[in-house]
């Protein structure tokens, strides 16, 4: 959200500028999941580096590409960090909202009564870590409101509460 003047809302990754919204987050236990899936991309990595420098010029290359790939890594790691920080969602009386970003904030607010059906997915890592993504799609080809890192419980409650009040509202229409 942008900075805005006094009473706006601010600019903090977090920041609610809806006082009636109680604000839930992801699953701690996504950031572990994340790392996970970072360290299956940057432990090969580093090894083709290290391949490609000691073939091509010797110990000094390849040093110099494990440093590259390390630092990039490092970045990834607190990006990533941020990055789930930034997740959010609330759920209202009428409309589910969405939130996430660090750099480009998004906030999608979806009506119950829009939402043609819900999905819950978790690959094979989520499932290790007992976690799944709930995924809303609505009539707007655009619209990709999804909630990852939910413990199964919890994206099990939200799938059947959004399935339950869609069906409420969208006969009211």
């Amino acid at each position: 959200m942008p900075t805005a003047g006094a009473g706006g809302t601010t600019s903090q990754p977090g920041a609610a500028p809806w006082p009636d919204a109680k604000w839930q987050r992801p699953s701690p236990r996504l950031l572990a999941v994340r790392k996970v899936q970072l360290a299956a991309t940057a432990v090969p990595a580093l090894v083709i580096a290290a391949a490609l420098g000691t073939f091509a010029g010797g110990v000094v290359a390849a040093a110099g590409g494990v440093v590259i790939v390390t630092a990039a890594t490092a970045v990834t790691y607190i990006f990533l960090s941020r990055r789930l920080g930034a997740w959010g969602y609330a759920e209202r009386d009428d409309d589910l909202m969405v939130r996430r970003g660090v750099m480009f904030q998004r906030l999608s607010v979806i009506p119950y009564g829009r939402m043609q059906y819900i999905d819950v997915t978790a690959g094979p890592v989520e499932r290790s870590f007992g976690l799944a993504t709930v995924r809303m799609y609505t009539a707007a080809a655009a619209s990709d409101a999804r909630i990852p890192g939910l413990t199964a419980d919890e994206a099990a409650r939200l799938r059947d509460n959004l399935a339950s009040l869609g069906e409420a509202q969208a006969t009211g229409l």
